[in-house]
């Protein structure tokens, strides 16, 4: 079955799309928690950072790498952001498929509220 986000991919459903490249997709949380929150996913359908194999190396660099340019981009790189990627149910995953969180333009706290 399809996830929310393979139907954003497809654009069965709309986003604000940020960036895109073959390998993955960005766009703005539906529910920001900070002035910029854009969600990192790959085209390529993975359930969780645990579901993630050696072959894949490559492409979680790419949205890391991808994340930062956007960071710098936006204007948050020098104050600084958080890159979150939560993984199954007890670390609030509710979207089963792999995406990173940026989240930035405003002070962080830990733990997260």
């Amino acid at each position: 079955m399809p996830t929310l986000f393979s139907k954003i991919i497809s654009r069965e459903i709309p986003a604000q799309i940020v960036c895109e490249d073959e390998h993955l997709l960005a766009f703005k949380d539906i529910n920001p928690q900070a002035p910029v929150h854009v969600l990192f996913i790959p085209k390529e359908e993975i359930a969780s950072a645990d579901a993630l194999e050696d072959r894949h190396a490559e492409l979680v660099g790419r949205l890391v790498l991808a994340a930062g340019r956007y960071a710098r981009e936006a204007g948050i790189a020098e104050d600084g952001y958080r890159l979150v990627m939560n993984t199954n149910e007890h670390g609030g995953q509710t979207v089963f498929h792999l995406h990173l969180h940026l989240i930035g333009g405003r002070p962080m706290s830990w733990p997260p509220g």
